[in-house]
């Protein structure tokens, strides 16, 4: 090996230039030369003491905490709907990931690469940029979810052709087209995971007077999901714990598969409006190349069983869920540090 090649891997082990995911649902951080090195959940446990609040606890740890805390202890989702909800925790747990995916102490301040939905305002793009600037950053750049899931699934976004991407989160839905770098038409509505886990919980509560938590409507949805009800019978059955609202007793029931498809309806019908809508304001050149080409599913929500069928139906067009759906983001936004030059354009920073 060269001299010149030993210098060039010796730069790339000690780079720690970063390219964050930062999810209403999970946060992925992506180091160069090492690819992703972290993927939990978005979830900050706070104390409180004396008036004073304490982050104890980020992520996995912090998620077993959900619904079972004290008084004293808080366990709360810094994002909602793909933004920050509550800015100190979540530059701290900003802080907190960084520190664990570099396992260096002393390195060099790095440059981020952050996402943001294509639809946040300017205001919510800057506490973002902020947040991530505070946790020691020497510079942030910004590029949209849409864009990042379109490079992480091998979409060619730099040519003279249309490319089409729905991006399924914990928080929105991100759906675009792009060609020659650029984004072209995007909406993005609020409307993900979280979503169909809060239709799950309320169709239990209203039809079985059952009250579940969060994480076990996301169990549900990850076990029997589905985006179209079975064409025999009720599908598969699982067994569900709550509380009954009627007597204040803990309780088992059974749920079916046709009932959660039936729970989830309204949140997939979003979904496929804002396809809809976007394929209405799509120029007629790129209309033809996505009917060549398809579109592609991104994000954890695009794993829902048989939700690229129902697109499929509702478009006419061939519809594909990307390999490795759930880190497309993160590995797109990974590919522009590591490619720094070639994708300068579609970064931005709000300073």
């Amino acid at each position: 090996m060269n001299t010149i090649a030993r210098l060039k891997k010796f730069l790339t082990l000690f780079s720690s230039d970063l390219a964050i995911d930062l999810g209403t649902a999970n946060t992925l951080v992506y180091v160069r030369g090492r690819g992703v090195v972290l993927n939990e959940p978005s979830v900050v446990a706070i104390a409180e003491n004396r008036g004073k609040k304490q982050v104890i606890a980020v992520g996995n740890e912090a998620k077993q905490m959900l619904g079972k805390t004290h008084a004293q202890i808080q366990a709360i989702r810094p994002l909602r709907d793909g933004v920050i909800a509550d800015f100190d925790v979540a530059e701290e747990m900003i802080r907190r990931f960084i520190s664990k995916a570099l396992e260096r102490r002393g390195i060099s301040r790095p440059m981020i690469v952050i996402c943001v939905p294509s639809g946040s305002t300017a205001v919510e793009r800057r506490a973002i940029q902020e947040a991530a600037e505070n946790s020691h950053a020497r510079k942030v750049y910004l590029i949209e979810e849409p864009m990042a899931a379109a490079i992480g699934a091998g979409l060619p976004v730099h040519e003279a052709s249309g490319s089409m991407v729905v991006d399924i989160g914990g928080g929105t839905t991100e759906v675009a087209v792009m060609s020659l770098g650029g984004i072209v038409y995007s909406l993005s509505v609020r409307v993900g995971g979280d979503k169909m886990d809060e239709a799950i919980v309320s169709y239990i509560r209203r039809n079985h007077n059952l009250l579940i938590g969060e994480s076990t409507a996301e169990r549900i949805k990850k076990s029997i999901g589905s985006a179209i009800m079975p064409s025999k019978g009720d599908g598969e059955i699982i067994p569900v714990k709550g509380r009954d609202l009627m007597y204040g007793v803990p309780k088992e029931i059974k749920i079916s598969e046709r009932q959660i498809a039936e729970a989830l309806a309204a949140p997939i019908a979003q979904i496929i409006e804002a396809v809809k809508e976007t394929l209405e304001h799509t120029d007629p050149e790129l209309s033809s190349d996505i009917v060549d080409k398809g579109i592609v599913l991104t994000g954890g929500g695009s794993l829902l069983k048989r939700l690229d069928e129902v697109l499929r139906k509702a478009t006419g067009l061939p519809v594909s869920v990307a390999e490795n759906a759930l880190q497309c983001v993160v590995l797109g936004t990974g590919r522009t540090i590591e490619e720094i030059s070639k994708f300068e354009n579609i970064l931005t920073s709000m300073y």
